[in-house]
């Protein structure tokens, strides 16, 4: 009987060994999550982007897994934001002007107010979207915001003037559509993916957007100059954000490591924009593209024509006014 007891004892001792080791098991499953990102792999802004997932999960040593999809492979371009809120993705990367209209109060820094670069540019909406934190963010949890460089005019055939560019078929996204009719083009909606091949095509006669997209979506292959607008240069402001459900569920520690990172990567990215404006400047150039700078004069006529629709956002937004003049605001702060 004393040694059916004992049997039973060590048993149960093992059994209780056995179950600490599963529980301690499930302890040590690392956090895995998904981020879609619409840069094409080899985009400066996909590394910098695939770079802060890594550096997520060597701070946290392992406690959380990223497996990044860039390209667009799992959501594409447009529908990254609903993916991230609906759960297709945990992270996701791309660009408010993808949903125009969606985003009212963040438009206000895609305006064409001349910003000098990048990493202005990326301070700018950064410091904007946490300082503000507009309703129309608040179904996701923001970790960052970066913006391109000054958005200019890539075309086939060359635009000097206002004149050149009347009638001409323009590939642009969101408040950058406004600014090509303004000048006098004909806006065509697309995101930068379908670029390269409606340029080729003939589809569209010209595209804006910084510089650096003639390298980094080759698209200085099949157009021959750029007009150096930089006056009147916008920026797209570009999100990442993380599911709400997912990051409420997240571990403190971890949560602490996510924001703490994000607020190193602006700027990354912010510097990453710059150098690829560089690299898309050497290589377009390097194909015996023509880079055209405006005269004075002109340059003004290009001022005075997108006037409207910074007037317009301030008098048809709500607190359009005060959102214009912060921005103005966090361009001298950010260029300091």
């Amino acid at each position: 009987m004393r040694k059916s007891v004992s049997i039973l004892f060590w048993i149960a001792i093992v059994g209780i060994g056995f179950m600490n080791i599963g529980s301690s098991n499930a302890q040590a499953e690392p956090i895995k999550l998904t981020y879609s990102i619409f840069f094409p792999p080899t985009h400066a802004q996909a590394i910098a982007a695939m770079d802060y997932a890594k550096e997520v999960e060597k701070r946290t040593n392992g406690k959380v897994q990223i497996t990044t999809f860039p390209g667009g492979t799992l959501t594409k371009a447009p529908m990254v934001y609903d993916g991230v809120v609906n759960g297709i993705s945990d992270i996701g990367n791309s660009c408010f002007a993808y949903t125009r209209g969606r985003f009212p109060v963040m438009e206000v820094v895609d305006l064409p107010m001349g910003y000098p670069s990048g990493k202005v540019a990326t301070c700018v909406a950064d410091t904007f979207a946490k300082s503000v934190n507009p309703k129309e963010l608040q179904d996701v949890k923001v970790l960052y915001v970066h913006a391109h460089g000054p958005g200019l005019l890539h075309t086939k055939k060359p635009v000097r003037t206002l004149e050149d560019l009347k009638g001409m078929k323009i590939r642009a996204t969101g408040l950058s559509a406004k600014v090509v009719e303004a000048l006098g083009g004909v806006p065509v909606a697309m995101p930068q993916g379908d670029t390269y091949e409606a340029l080729q095509k003939g589809v569209v006669e010209g595209t804006f957007g910084p510089i650096e997209v003639l390298k980094g979506w080759k698209q200085g292959e099949v157009v021959k100059y750029t007009t150096d607008c930089s006056d009147v240069g916008y920026t797209t402001a570009m999100f990442v954000v993380m599911n709400k459900d997912k990051w409420n569920a997240l571990p403190d520690d971890v949560k602490k490591v996510f924001e703490e990172t994000a607020e190193e990567w602006v700027t990354v990215h912010g510097k990453a924009w710059d150098a690829a404006d560089a690299e898309g400047r050497k290589f377009t150039l390097g194909l015996g593209n023509e880079i055209i700078t405006l005269s004075d004069e002109e340059a003004a006529k290009w001022r005075k024509a997108v006037e409207p629709i910074i007037s317009q956002y301030a008098s048809k937004t709500p607190s359009g006014a005060a959102y214009v003049d912060k921005v103005y605001e966090l361009i001298e702060t950010c260029s300091e």
